[in-house]
């Protein structure tokens, strides 16, 4: 492995670091919030078609810029220190790569260049807000039982009895950016008892009767969340047969967004830093500077260390995505640690509603709830990787683990 950047990331992150640093300050992104989106549309606008952040990871036969996770990773360290609110980690880490995996020849070639030019938003709708499970990151997910089943609620699906069309019944929480995606990947239950199995679907909101979307209140506003409700909803299966293993492509593209989010949360983390940094040094009690006191040192010594070494397991994970499930509590940890102590740090002003260390700590508490916690990913981590003795080696579990 060679940790160097070349000279194209270079430029990814220095390019999106500068337009983020004009277009994304505190004061853009709580407007953006508040918008229908949920994002700013022509800031998105301008990230597709400008830098083709949505196309970093797809293959350029798709309209994408052909690169590797690692330079989507990298574009993500830098949004999440900006606390970018955008569809960017629904539709390009979780959305696409399930398409470019389970699509046919047709669908890949329909919805992935509208994804890789922006004109495309994503989401995926996994039941019950299970979605850490439904990629296998804090479970397995080869039973099936977290998309619901028979009584179980969540998402049921039935074939047509004439044409090869389907029908969704149940809903689906906490979904992200579920409320302004164009397009809705949802994890549904069929077969009944006797050949129970989790397929993949594929919902055009534009022609989707009986579907209704509805906005949540979440912790972390720049992460919109929606109820998406199916009722008698028309659905496409995604990929040409019933037997496809979507558990198996859930699981992979679980490992890669925990890899993608392990570098967005590394950048909150950093981002939390920095401000943290810039305002002891400017900040005077007793006729000197807050960041020239010993025990502040120390603080945030400490924190550098933690917030170097999440960003090095990232980058790692990046470049193994097997990795990432680890790499993810790591970040996880990290950025909730650095930006509890940003708000400490920052004394009074820091726990008022018009500052913006409250939003990095709202971030890191809302990546928690919807990925982690961290101390089942660490759990899960451990038992695919059989320190306690019941490994597993299924298309679920990782086949060597980071510490």
């Amino acid at each position: 492995m060679d940790a160097a950047f070349t000279a194209e990331q270079d430029e990814i992150r220095r390019t999106l670091r500068d337009l983020l640093a004009q277009h994304a300050g505190p004061d853009a992104n709580r407007a953006a919030v508040r918008t229908a989106e949920g994002y700013d549309p022509v800031l998105w606008r301008r990230l597709s078609r400008d830098l083709g952040l949505p196309g970093l990871a797809l293959p350029e036969e798709y309209g994408g810029a052909g690169c590797t996770v690692t330079e989507l990773a990298l574009a993500c360290e830098e949004t999440g220190r900006a606390l970018l609110p955008s569809p960017l980690l629904a539709t390009a880490a979780l959305a696409a790569p399930l398409i470019a995996a389970l699509g046919t020849p047709d669908q890949r070639a329909t919805l992935l260049p509208r994804i890789a030019d922006g004109t495309l938003t994503a989401a995926l709708a996994v039941p019950g807000g299970s979605l850490a499970t439904g990629l296998a990151l804090t479970g397995d997910n080869r039973d099936g039982s977290w998309a619901g089943g028979g009584r179980a609620g969540g998402v049921q699906a039935r074939g047509e009895r004439e044409g090869d069309g389907w029908r969704l019944y149940g809903e689906a929480d906490r979904v992200l950016d579920g409320h302004s995606a164009g397009l809705l990947l949802v994890a549904a239950h069929t077969g009944g008892y006797p050949r129970s199995r989790t397929l993949l679907f594929l919902v055009r909101p534009e022609e989707a009767a009986g579907l209704a979307r509805t906005r949540l209140t979440a912790v972390d506003e720049t992460r919109p969340l929606a109820r998406v409700e199916l009722r008698d909803t028309r659905a496409e299966l995604l990929g040409a047969a019933e037997s496809a293993d979507a558990a198996g492509a859930l699981a992979a593209a679980g490992r890669t967004v925990a890899a993608v989010l392990a570098a967005e949360a590394v950048g909150t983390a950093a981002g939390a830093l920095e401000r943290t940094v810039d305002y002891v040094k400017a900040r005077e009690q007793f006729g000197r500077a807050v960041g020239s006191f010993q025990a502040v040192k120390h603080r945030l010594a400490d924190l550098y260390v933690r917030v170097e070494a999440a960003r090095s397991a990232a980058l790692y994970a990046a470049w193994d995505p097997d990795a990432g499930p680890l790499a993810l509590a790591q970040a996880l940890e990290a950025a909730r640690i650095a930006a509890g102590e940003a708000v400490q740090l920052h004394g009074g002003i820091g726990f008022t509603w018009e500052h913006e260390a409250h939003l990095y700590l709202k971030r890191a508490a809302g990546d928690e709830l919807l990925f982690g916690p961290v101390h089942r990913l660490r759990d899960h981590a451990a038992q695919c990787a059989g320190i306690f003795g019941t490994g597993r080696s299924s298309a679920t579990a990782p086949h060597r683990a980071g510490v």
